[in-house]
């Protein structure tokens, strides 16, 4: 492996994580933001959570499907 490799890898990691750790955020601050609106702020929160995971999941898996 060149060096180039190694470095492109890395990034195409830590973008990987970015890109989830991003989507999980804005999921649950949605959640949370509708869920204070309606009075049930927690469980809404947590609900936007894993469906941020979900999300992140599919994000991941459309950006780096050819790597």
């Amino acid at each position: 492996m060149a060096v180039s490799e190694i470095s492109r890898s890395r990034a195409d990691a830590a973008s990987a994580g970015v890109l989830m750790v991003a989507a999980i955020l804005v999921c649950a601050a949605i959640g949370y933001a509708i869920g204070s609106l309606v009075g049930l702020a927690v469980p809404l929160g947590l609900v936007g959570l894993f469906c941020g995971l979900v999300a992140g999941l599919a994000i991941v898996h459309a950006r780096f499907r050819r790597i």
